[in-house]
């Protein structure tokens, strides 16, 4: 299941509900939101994975953290401490707060949703889907080594359509496109 999905599900549904409540939305606009600005949160995560040493750094910050907590609690997801963790998280991997203002800008314009809003739940989102491969890479874990590389399973696994720009099925030119962007 690719993360997107996996976010969606989380819980049963019921860290969408969470947010929906939190930002004064219907489900649907949520998912919408969720949606739009999730390739941007993913694109930045496959990115940073990608440079030497980026794939220990996350796998690191993944089995540190609390990120868990956002999905199996997700009435934390408001709370600042949930939102300082998140605006963290976007700082490591969008980098600048205008990168994060241009996302919910984006967003905004393919959804129809307040930029306000969508900038005000990019933390919440980016939390949720550390939570997502956090869980993602704890099941890893109980597999034997080298059966998510095989099965194109794991963080990469998931991270692999956010690297795969082109999508055709190879990501070293994608990578390597990114590696020598001007």
């Amino acid at each position: 299941m690719d993360l997107l999905n996996m976010l969606l599900n989380a819980g049963g549904g019921s860290a969408i509900q969470q947010l929906s409540k939190n930002f004064g939305l219907s489900q649907d606009q949520t998912t919408s939101a969720i949606s739009s600005l999730l390739p941007a949160l993913g694109a930045g995560l496959a990115r940073n994975a990608s440079q030497p040493g980026g794939l220990d750094a996350l796998l690191g910050a993944l089995s540190s953290g609390r990120h868990e907590s956002y999905l199996d609690n997700p009435e934390v997801l408001g709370s600042s401490d949930a939102i300082a963790d998140g605006n963290g998280i976007l700082g490591h991997i969008l980098g600048t707060k205008e990168v994060s203002r241009g996302v919910a800008k984006n967003a905004s314009a393919r959804t129809g949703i307040s930029e306000d809003i969508l900038k005000k739940m990019l933390p919440a989102v980016a939390a949720m889907a550390m939570g997502v491969l956090s869980k993602q890479n704890a099941g890893a874990a109980f597999r034997a080594p080298g059966a998510a590389a095989a099965s194109g399973g794991g963080i990469m696994g998931m991270l692999s359509g956010f690297l795969d720009k082109n999508q055709d099925g190879s990501v070293l030119d994608d990578v390597l496109g990114m590696l020598f962007k001007k």
